[in-house]
C-alpha cells in the first residue's frame, strides 16, 4: 500500500464517520490523538486532519493507517488533504521572519523602542500589512494570524531587548534580538530596507516575485526574503541579460567570468558559446527600486553566482575575485614550501648533537 493514494470520496466517507461517532469517540477507535498543527475544515465544521487522511485509507486500501505511520504536518497528512481540494488550516500561526520582524522593529524604532498597545493605529496598520505579505501559505494561517494583537506583543519581544530595557525579556525569537542590534548598528540602512518592503507590499509588487529563492538564501541577508526575491527577479530578467551581454560583445569583451574568469565557450565549445549568468551587483536595499542600468549588472559564473548569494554580507565580484586570487596565492606559498629542496639543518633530529 503506497501511503497517500487517497481521494476526494475516500476523506468524505472519514468525515461522515467522524460526524456520525463524534470526535472522541473517533479518535479513541482509531487510536488518533486531537491535530496539533493543522485541522481540516469542510462546510464550516473542524476535522483532525492526521486522523482524517489516516482513516482515509480505510475506504481506499483496505484499512486505516496506524498514527506512527504518517504524521500531521504539512509534509504529509495534511499535504494530501490540501492536494484533494480540502481547506487545511493551521492550529496557530508560524514564527515571525526577518522581513516581518524589519517591519515590526522599524515601527518600534519610530516608537522610540517603546512598546506599542494593540489599538495603536500604527499597529492595526502594520497587522492589515504583514497579513497581505506573501510570505506564508494561507494553510498556515489561522484566525488570529499576525493580529493586531499580536504584532503589538512583537513589538514588546522587540523593545525589551533593547540594550537600555531595564527588565527581563520575553521570551520571543532568536531572530528578534539580530534585527534589533542590525537596527542599532546600522539605522538609516535598516530603515530603507522597512521602507521598500513596505513600498512593495503596498504597491503589490511583491506578489507576482518568484515563490521560492535557492535553499541556501535564507533570511540572513540584510534585506529579509522578499527583497533578495525582488533582486534575483532582476537577476532572471531575459531581456537585461541580452543588453549586457550585447554590450560587452560589442566592445570587444569576452564573456567570461568577472569573479574568477571562467569562460563557458572556452571549456564546453558550442555548447557555452554565448552563454553566461547575470547578477545585479548593488541590493536593493542601497539601490532601491529605480531603473536597472546595464552598470548594474556583472557577468559571472553559477559557481561564483551562487557564492555571492550564499551569504550576507554578499561580495560585489571585484571582491569575491580578491578572495579567489589570495586562496590561489596562499596556496602557492604553501606548494612552493612543501617542493623546497630540504637542507642537512633541516633533516637534523631535534635535540641531536653531532
Amino acid at each position: 500500500m503506497r501511503k497517500g493514494e487517497i481521494g476526494p470520496q475516500d476523506v468524505l466517507k472519514a468525515m461522515a464517520e467522524y460526524d456520525e461517532l463524534g470526535r472522541d469517540r473517533f479518535l479513541s477507535k482509531y487510536g488518533y490523538m486531537p491535530s496539533t498543527g493543522y485541522l481540516l475544515i469542510h462546510e464550516d465544521r473542524t476535522y483532525d486532519s492526521k486522523a482524517i487522511a489516516g482513516v482515509a485509507h480505510k475506504f481506499s486500501q483496505g484499512r486505516a493507517l496506524r498514527p506512527d505511520e504518517l504524521s500531521g504536518g504539512r509534509s504529509h497528512a495534511a499535504r494530501w488533504l490540501a492536494r484533494q481540494g480540502f481547506l487545511i488550516r493551521a492550529t496557530r500561526s508560524p514564527d515571525w521572519t526577518r522581513d516581518e520582524i524589519i517591519l515590526a522593529c522599524d515601527l518600534a524604532m519610530a516608537n522610540g523602542w517603546k512598546r506599542l498597545e494593540f489599538d495603536d493605529p500604527r499597529v492595526i496598520e502594520l497587522s492589515a500589512l504583514l497579513q497581505a505579505m506573501p510570505i506564508h501559505p494561507v494553510e498556515q494561517r489561522n484566525e488570529l494570524f499576525r493580529n493586531p494583537n499580536g504584532v503589538a506583543r512583537k513589538t514588546v519581544d522587540i523593545t525589551c531587548r533593547h540594550p537600555d530595557y531595564p527588565g527581563k525579556p520575553t521570551n520571543g525569537n532568536a531572530l528578534d534580538s539580530e534585527v534589533l542590534m542590525d537596527f542599532l548598528a546600522h539605522p538609516a540602512e535598516m530603515a530603507a530596507v522597512a521602507q521598500l518592503i513596505r513600498r512593495g507590499l503596498t504597491t503589490g509588487t511583491f506578489q507576482d516575485t518568484p515563490p521560492q529563492v535557492e535553499e541556501d538564501d535564507d533570511d540572513g541577508a540584510p534585506e529579509g526574503r522578499l527583497l533578495v526575491r525582488r533582486h534575483k527577479a532582476r537577476e532572471r530578467s531575459k531581456s537585461l541579460r541580452k543588453k549586457k551581454i550585447a554590450s560587452v560583445l560589442q566592445r570587444g569583451g569576452r564573456l567570461a567570468c568577472e569573479a574568477c574568469g571562467f569562460d563557458f565557450e572556452e571549456v564546453y565549445g558550442d555548447r557555452g558559446a554565448g552563454y553566461i549568468e547575470c547578477h545585479h551587483v548593488v541590493p536593493l536595499h542601497e539601490a532601491g527600486e529605480g531603473r536597472t542600468k546595464l552598470s548594474d549588472l556583472a557577468l559571472i559564473c553559477a559557481n561564483c553566482h551562487r557564492m555571492i548569494h550564499r551569504a550576507a554580507p554578499w561580495p560585489t565580484p571585484d571582491e569575491l575575485r580578491a578572495s579567489i586570487q589570495r586562496k590561489h596565492a596562499n596556496d602557492r606559498r604553501a606548494a612552493e614550501v612543501v617542493a623546497r629542496p630540504r637542507r642537512a639543518a633541516d633533516e637534523q633530529m631535534p635535540g641531536l648533537v653531532i
